[in-house]
């Protein structure tokens, strides 16, 4: 049987005090309801926005609806972890240096699911050592869980023309996380604030102009889809605006005025491996398979594989300023076993002059 749980509010607070002390830099506890966030996914659905993400429509409402994904959720504990490390280059120069890769800062350090998971079975480990065995699933962008709308609504912060979650205090590189439980714990105020004002930088910027309206993002036409989530050929017509991001895009977050506030991540897991936030993209389209499967382990590199890795090194490629290095690096997968690798190598030579 459940040992009695202590006082409510008194858990909350518990609840927090212990997630502080595990590294996350807040923590807040909503309930299930998400009905308005519900009709804003099905429209975005409706107008194709996922482009190939088909795992969008397979849960049915269990994205919108807790309840249904988790039978008996009462409360979702939701947490922001920052991933901005001072040790990494300076995004602006490197975005500049059409000779070196940029990485998403996300994605320069260790996978944050697995170490964010270990964080809340930690938290879930304290819970239960406060009130016994209880009902809960951790969850760190594995599932289908509307991850912002529920931070919002716990008080985390609100979501941005960018659609990412902002808070006043620490800006928008953050991570989220959360932890459908079956306590009757107090929910905090949700966010209902919107501080973007009519600041449209996020939207001015994006290089492909993927965000088509405040909070709506055409994903076919977004950086990170096309690098990470599109399995096939980029379309020609974005690939020179994709400049030299082979991972992600971080343009939209870079100048957003709240992230002036941005505070340094205290975690060491998430500074650049591999000389990652520096690296030049001829050096980067030299690894071979094993190169590659080593130097992205425990990273959220190894998602894309070696084939989307080299697909998206030759684009930028060929955005890069024209030299005999870069079009004998081209030159030198002419022939690679993959004709995605093949057909976006051909399209990078032909930007050189050079069939």
């Amino acid at each position: 049987m459940r040992t009695p749980p202590p006082d409510p509010h008194s858990l909350a607070a518990t609840i927090k005090e212990q997630a502080a002390a595990l590294g996350f830099s807040a923590c807040g506890i909503t309930g299930t309801t998400l009905d308005k966030d519900e009709t804003h996914l099905l429209r975005w659905l409706d107008d194709g926005f996922h482009g190939e993400m088909d795992y969008m429509q397979r849960h049915g409402t269990r994205r919108s609806r807790p309840d249904e994904l988790v039978p008996g959720t009462l409360s979702v504990i939701s947490v922001r972890m920052d991933y901005l490390s001072s040790d990494a280059a300076d995004m602006q120069a490197t975005l500049d240096d059409k000779t070196l890769a940029y990485v998403s800062r996300y994605a320069l350090g260790r996978d944050y699911h697995k170490l964010m998971r270990n964080r809340l079975q930690q938290l879930a480990d304290r819970v239960a050592a406060l009130v016994g065995p209880f009902g809960y699933r951790a969850f760190v962008d594995s599932a289908p869980v509307l991850e912002r709308a529920l931070a919002r609504n716990a008080g985390l912060g609100w979501i941005g023309k960018n659609a990412v979650l902002i808070d006043r205090h620490r800006g928008s590189w953050c991570f989220v996380g959360e932890l459908y439980s079956d306590l009757p714990l107090p929910h905090d105020t949700p966010e209902t604030g919107f501080y973007c004002g009519t600041c449209t930088r996020c939207m001015d910027t994006c290089p492909t102009g993927a965000i088509v309206a405040p909070n709506r993002i055409d994903a076919r036409r977004c950086i990170s889809y096309l690098t990470i989530e599109l399995h096939g050929p980029i379309p020609e017509e974005l690939r020179a605006a994709i400049g030299n991001r082979i991972f992600g895009c971080d343009d939209c977050q870079l100048v957003c005025p709240w992230n002036k506030f941005a505070q340094p991540s205290r975690e060491r897991d998430f500074a650049p491996r591999h000389g990652l936030d520096r690296i030049a993209l001829i050096d980067a389209f030299a690894w071979n398979e094993e190169q590659f499967l080593a130097r992205s382990e425990g990273s959220p590199l190894r998602r894309i594989g070696h084939e989307r890795w080299l697909r998206n090194l030759a684009v930028a490629l060929g955005n890069a300023p024209s030299s005999p290095t870069v079009i004998a690096a081209l030159q030198s997968r002419r022939d690679d076993l993959s004709e995605l690798v093949r057909e976006h190598v051909r399209w990078a030579l032909a930007r050189h002059g050079s069939a």
